[in-house]
């Protein structure tokens, strides 16, 4: 009985120290796991704003060209100077307005009046002498009939009227240039608008084709653009266009405008196209609480043409990145967490969850629109849909970076999705 005792208690010393090893083993395994935790850097994820995550979905975009091109009136006029002389009496300026006819200045007619008066005197002279030829033909017609001269004299005198005749005509001729100088030493306007530019002051002393001053007229305005090769293949006559003058106040509404004219050839240099955009009235129906802009010839304008509609991926431009060869975006994908980056008490609770790294997609862009201020582009090739992808206002990431979207409050103005357009067209 002795003997067994001892082997009982043998064997509950020997399980005593087996569960003290074993509880002595795992402590120092969860310790080096701990200090191998505590070493390993933990990735902290960038914190992205809701509003700069974007879907990528098809939209209906309006195809556009962009044009720059600069405002000219349809109508407008240099007024020269016929004659030569001192200027005066010249009292418009920048900005009066002048109607078709109006007198502007005129050149001192002093010469051209007494040309005018020598020629009429000339032309008196040679209307006595017809007078005086003619009377000696009538005579010599009589004497003929009668036999007393010869129809030689007759002939000779039928010649002297003939040439009298002549004179005069020439005289009248030259009294009607006369006169056409003294008419034209009056300067008026041509058409009605307003004076874009004054060329000469009075006294000033302008010989003949001297530019005065420059006639415009604002009631019918045009504007002028040139488009690449490429794009001018793409336009066509009664095609709309919006522009705006660059810089202005954002309560200026757009400005309307219409193909009206495209240039048959292309320029030698720059093998360019000129095209033609009619200005359109005001749309007060549409955007009527916008200020209409006031044009003026010579305004530079920005905007583009509508040429067709495209149902297509679309990105903002300002999310595809070209700091690469190729251009990019950064798209969002999901992924489990890395295990060793977390310690098997923080595994457990983040069993469900996935992260969102940055990956670098490179894309085939097409066509770019505008819609509300802002460029959108066409995305032929390296997106899908439903994909998402960060705005340009996120910067530029590393790929493979960890990122935690924050959630938009209720008071947040945009959403996710609200820096992008309706899906029914831009």
């Amino acid at each position: 009985m002795k003997r067994s005792g001892r082997w009982a208690v043998s064997l509950v010393v020997i399980g005593l120290l087996a569960v003290s090893g074993w509880r002595v083993a795992v402590n120092q395994q969860h310790k080096k796991q701990a200090l191998q935790t505590s070493a390993t850097p933990q990735e902290l994820p960038i914190q992205i704003a809701a509003q700069e995550v974007l879907r990528v979905k098809p939209r209906q975009l309006a195809l556009t060209v962009p044009i720059n091109g600069a405002v000219q009136a349809v109508n407008s006029a240099v007024v020269k100077a016929y004659v030569a002389g001192e200027l005066r009496g010249l009292t418009v300026r920048e900005g009066d307005t002048v109607k078709k006819g109006q007198p502007l200045a005129r050149i001192d007619a002093t010469e051209a009046e007494a040309r005018l008066r020598q020629a009429q005197q000339q032309a008196d002279a040679s209307r006595a002498q017809l007078s005086i030829a003619q009377r000696n033909h009538d005579n010599n017609v009589a004497l003929v009939q009668k036999g007393f001269i010869s129809t030689t004299a007759l002939v000779t005198s039928q010649a002297n009227l003939d040439s009298a005749r002549a004179n005069l005509a020439a005289a009248q001729a030259a009294a009607d240039a006369a006169r056409k100088a003294v008419t034209d030493a009056v300067i008026t306007s041509p058409i009605n608008g307003q004076i874009a530019q004054r060329f000469v002051q009075n006294g000033e002393r302008v010989g003949i084709e001297a530019r005065i001053v420059e006639v415009v007229d604002t009631e019918q305005l045009e504007i002028v653009t040139q488009l690449a090769p490429a794009d001018s293949i793409q336009v066509q006559v009664g095609q709309s266009a919006e522009l705006q003058v660059p810089g202005a106040a954002q309560d200026m509404a757009p400005i309307s405008a219409q193909i009206a004219r495209i240039s048959p050839s292309a320029q030698t240099g720059s093998r360019t196209v000129a095209v033609y955009l009619k200005v359109l009235g005001a749309d007060n129906k549409k955007d009527s609480d916008l200020r209409s802009p006031h044009l003026r010839p010579g305004l530079f304008l920005q905007g583009h043409i509508i040429t067709g509609n495209a149902s297509q991926l679309a990105v903002p431009l300002n999310a595809v990145r070209t700091d690469k060869p190729l251009p990019y975006v950064q798209v969002l994908q999901s992924s489990k967490p890395a295990v060793a980056s977390v310690s098997p008490d923080q595994a457990a609770s983040q069993e469900g969850r996935t992260d969102l790294r940055v990956i670098h997609k490179t894309v085939e862009l097409g066509r770019r629109t505008s819609f509300e201020g802002a460029t959108w582009v066409q995305v032929l090739k390296g997106l899908n849909a439903d994909e998402q992808i960060l705005a340009g206002t996120a910067g530029g990431l590393r790929e493979g970076t960890l990122v935690e979207v924050q959630s938009a409050k209720s008071d947040a103005a945009p959403s996710t999705d609200a820096t992008a357009p309706k899906a029914e067209g831009l």
